[in-house]
């Protein structure tokens, strides 16, 4: 069992506010994985003191951009060889499956070596011209980064990693549910060398969250949520006209074009749709099939779902893990009926839980065919391993369909002809489109239309979310 029973708060371990520790436990089988320090508005306090001191007064922002770099690149080599415990522990403390936190940790490898270049390129002060106008780009200041608990390294790292970079000092505010392995992140941040007060790592509780970002002497606010909570926080950020960052929620669809290969199909989408128990907000759960190939595009889509191994996270064969909470499972399962109500053809899958598996909070990975878009299970974010299929007439109709959703997060294209299925994804009203499955791009923006969120992740335009622009006309 691991204890952590201090918070990393300014690059020191603190005694908190409260003397009470979080039991955390595993979500397939309630036992004991650890116990943790949970933060409170006292301990925010402290973490956005240090932060401001750390800003105001310290050495980070002033020092250079490369000297920065460094110190991030050694972070990224530590984080990099420790990356296997992290990953057993995330699956321990949040379900997901050990195939997904351990294929993540390359892709964070490639997410900070994205942001290194655009920091090594970025161009902090130039000149315009013969006019001798001067322009720099400053760090934002003291950012309160709030992320949730379905995958805490990337959500963590891909706020943090800009903002340090930019100079800006930052408290990361956790999920309770990710508490053990967030804070094992101090341990590396303190091993790479970052300067006293620049990272404080609190994992806390809504109403310890909504303290943070409310604080006065917080400058940024980066959030990656639900987008309930990212209209709570943006109402909070314009009350004090805080700088604010907001990557939401989706209800991505993925179109299959009539000439698309369906094997190619079939075998993406077990990635793009049910990846990390499908608590995923980019996940392809829309699948817009052609009606001249709607049933075969759901047979194949029933086999694939059937061939999921649902079961204990750490078995390494194990695809689809349990998911997070009680109130999670529920939630998922009550869609799932939902489904069933609202007149959709349950085709495999059902609110049950699995036999075998009554001990964790596990959903049965769940297939609908003959759904409408308007129904609410095409409409509404479930955050669980449910799919549905909905057919399109032509192409214009399946464009019509993939954008008449609130949100505006990710989405596919599926097809032989990859030039015209950029045409296609030209048309979708989403910030991410992949064509036949294409490896996410790290140096490319990432974010949300509509409901989705505002602002940007990855490479040079993540970087601008922690800048303040200066013209300095000479």
């Amino acid at each position: 069992m691991i204890t952590y029973d201090k918070l990393y708060i300014g690059g020191e371990w603190v005694e908190p506010a409260s003397g009470e520790l979080l039991d955390i436990r595993s979500p397939h089988d309630q036992s004991l994985v650890g116990r943790a320090a949970q933060a409170t508005p006292p301990d925010v306090d402290k973490a956005v003191a240090a932060a401001r001191e750390a800003f105001d007064d310290g050495p980070w922002p002033r020092m250079t951009p490369e000297a920065r770099q460094e110190v991030i690149a050694r972070f990224t080599k530590l984080r990099a060889e420790r990356a296997g415990e992290a990953a057993a522990l995330i699956s321990a403390e949040n379900g997901a499956p050990l195939w997904f936190t351990t294929w993540g940790a390359p892709a964070l490898d490639r997410q900070a070596a994205a942001y290194l270049e655009a920091a090594k390129n970025f161009g902090w002060e130039e000149r315009l011209g013969s006019s001798g106008t001067v322009v720099r780009r400053e760090p934002i200041g003291v950012v309160a980064a709030v992320i949730p608990w379905n995958s805490p390294y990337s959500a963590a790292l891909v706020k943090m990693i800009p903002a340090l970079l930019a100079g800006c000092t930052v408290v990361l505010k956790a999920s309770p549910e990710n508490s053990l392995s967030i804070l094992r992140l101090g341990e590396t941040f303190t091993d790479a060398g970052l300067p006293d007060g620049v990272v404080s790592i609190l994992p806390a509780d809504r109403e310890t969250s909504e303290y943070l970002v409310s604080h006065p002497d917080v400058d940024k606010i980066s959030f990656t949520g639900s987008t309930g909570a990212g209209r709570r926080i943006a109402s909070i950020a314009g009350e004090q006209l805080k700088r604010v960052s907001l990557e939401l929620g989706g209800k991505s669809a993925t179109i299959i074009l009539e000439d698309a290969d369906l094997a190619a199909v079939v075998e993406g989408l077990k990635f793009a749709t049910f990846a990390n128990n499908s608590e995923n907000c980019q996940a392809h759960t829309r699948v817009l099939a052609p009606r001249s190939r709607y049933d075969e595009v759901v047979e194949a889509l029933k086999t694939l779902v059937e061939s999921l191994k649902v079961g204990d996270p750490a078995d390494p064969e194990t695809f689809i893990g349990p998911m997070v909470r009680a109130g999670q499972q529920q939630r998922v399962q009550s869609y799932i009926q939902l489904g069933i109500e609202e007149g959709a053809r349950l085709v495999t899958g059902g609110p049950e839980t699995p036999e075998g598996l009554d001990g964790g909070f596990y959903v049965r990975p769940t297939l609908f065919a003959d759904v409408d878009n308007g129904m609410r299970i095409a409409q509404e974010e479930i955050f669980g391993p449910v799919i549905v299929v909905i057919a399109y007439r032509d192409e214009e109709d399946a464009v019509r369909i993939a954008n008449d959703s609130p949100y505006g997060l990710s989405g596919g294209v599926w097809t032989t002809n990859p030039e015209h299925g950029l045409e296609i994804a030209r048309r979708i009203r989403t910030g991410v489109v992949r064509i036949n499955s294409a490896p996410p791009s790290f140096d490319g923006p990432f974010g949300g239309y509509k409901a989705s969120g505002i602002g940007r992740e990855n490479g040079a335009v993540g970087l601008t979310e922690y800048i303040e622009h200066k013209t300095i006309n000479t």
